[in-house]
């Protein structure tokens, strides 16, 4: 319980914001302290629920007052669980999820906690959308800082290639605007280097012509045959257009009327598709996927853009305990191959699974001008423990690791920041190219001298010479 003088302080806060402050003791304190990770246990002293820019700042400035630790939690969807921290001060966004589209100009303007379910389903009236996350409940903030890779990444870009503006309170409690006019060197790292340089409060985003109705879906193969089947996807990726994204996955077969019942639970190879053009165009594009092999299921076709946007929503449901290991595939080779097969087999539980996910086109062609890089890779690959026991967590984290493991001869040198855990400096050092960092460590030293927005994949101020 907090002590006198910290309840004292805690009031102080409360009377300077229209959102709510809550410690411990307090009613919706242990719901509100929950992230997405059910691993992810913290106990912060305070938690400001805002409701406006000037939460944020009056919240910055407090924890800086008091030397308070803070994280920043927007979605909540990390699977590091940076967005909430022991003993300090959580500036949540959570209340903050006001989405306005300009269908005029293509543009939509969102606030710092929306998710991206909620972004999607208001520029869909307009049949208009930007690369997103795979998961609707994830967080635009999170997702858009890190870079951002989803299933419109090939043919527009990825998300912070999208980003036109932000507002941003910085480390000392000032709202500023970042864009390529005001600020252009913030705008720059905000693109891609994570939330080391501020609190954004809102996000304006570029839109395109997408929907209402995609070609979305999966092709099942059995395990078996996933050695062919992922052949098949190397050779079919080389010539895929860029409206075309596809992603390899592992799950367990669901317990669902379209697939045999007798591999109901067992691993399968899942070949997952959305394209996002015509459906003329996507029908073509997708025959060869669909004709190849004898899969168990095909359940492609014509869905909701926002319907598409959730087909991996079951496969991450909040509160579940999740370990990552992350690394990019510059090629899929034969041995690497193997290597994916043969640990896919040794998966322990049903709510663990692995990807191989289609990169490139458009994203490969948006370097410059941006933090977020290693833009030349093909894949993405991921192995995603996840477990429902926490007597279980040794066994899924050492599955992910070695699986990780196995995988590093095969794999480039890079790892894509928002699939980072807590894995320490160096890994997220290998987020960015080595000329990347370095201009990203200046701009840390500019923005944020004293790291005070550290819980994240922490970019350290370079020392000044």
């Amino acid at each position: 319980m907090p002590t006198t003088t910290q309840r004292r302080e805690l009031r102080e806060l409360a009377d300077s914001v229209r959102g709510t402050v809550l410690g411990p003791g307090d009613q919706g304190y242990d719901e509100a302290r929950r992230v997405w990770n059910g691993a992810v246990d913290r106990r912060p002293a305070a938690i400001v629920r805002c409701t406006g820019t000037a939460d944020v700042v009056a919240a910055v400035s407090f924890a800086r007052r008091e030397g308070l630790l803070t994280a920043v939690r927007g979605g909540g969807h990390n699977v590091a669980g940076n967005a909430v921290c022991d003993d300090g001060l959580v500036v949540d966004l959570s209340p903050m999820r006001g989405v306005r589209v300009d269908p005029g100009k293509r543009t939509a303007r969102a606030q710092g906690g929306t998710t991206w379910g909620e972004f999607d389903r208001e520029t869909q009236l307009f049949s208009l959308a930007t690369t997103g996350g795979i998961v609707s409940t994830t967080g635009i903030a999170g997702l858009t800082l890190g870079g951002g890779i989803g299933w419109l990444g090939r043919s527009y870009g990825s998300t912070c290639d999208n980003l036109v503006s932000a507002d941003v309170v910085t480390a000392d409690g000032q709202p500023v605007r970042a864009s390529r006019d005001e600020n252009p060197d913030l705008f720059w790292g905000l693109r891609g280097g994570g939330g080391n340089f501020g609190v954004v409060t809102s996000f304006e985003y570029r839109l395109h012509e997408v929907g209402p109705v995609v070609l979305a879906g999966a092709v099942f193969h059995p395990l078996a045959r996933a050695r062919d089947a992922l052949v098949f996807f190397r050779e079919f990726t080389d010539t895929a257009p860029e409206q075309l994204t596809l992603v390899a996955s592992f799950p367990a077969a669901p317990a669902a009327p379209f697939l045999p019942p007798e591999v109901h639970g067992t691993r399968v190879l899942a070949l997952g598709v959305c394209h996002c053009g015509t459906l003329a165009d996507a029908e073509t594009a997708v025959a060869p996927l669909r004709a190849f092999g004898s899969p168990l299921a095909d359940v492609v076709g014509p869905m909701p853009y926002t319907a598409a946007q959730t087909m991996f929503d079951e496969r991450f449901p909040h509160g579940r305990n999740y370990y990552w290991k992350s690394s990019y595939l510059r090629e899929l080779t034969d041995e690497a191959i193997d290597v994916l097969v043969d640990h896919v087999a040794r998966t322990p539980s049903a709510e663990t699974t692995s990807y191989v996910w289609h990169l490139g086109g458009a994203m490969g062609r948006s370097a410059e001008d941006t933090a977020f890089g290693h833009r030349d890779v093909r894949f993405d690959f991921a192995a995603l423990a996840g477990w429902l026991d926490p007597a279980r967590a040794e066994e899924h984290v050492g599955w992910a690791r070695e699986f990780w493991s196995a995988m590093q001869p095969h794999a480039s040198s890079g790892v894509y920041v928002n699939n980072l855990g807590v894995e320490g400096d160096e890994r997220a050092r290998a987020a960015y190219r080595p000329e990347v960092y370095d201009r990203l460590a200046r701009l840390k030293r500019e923005y944020d001298p004293d790291n005070f927005f550290r819980l994240n994949q922490n970019i350290r101020p370079m020392a000044t010479s």
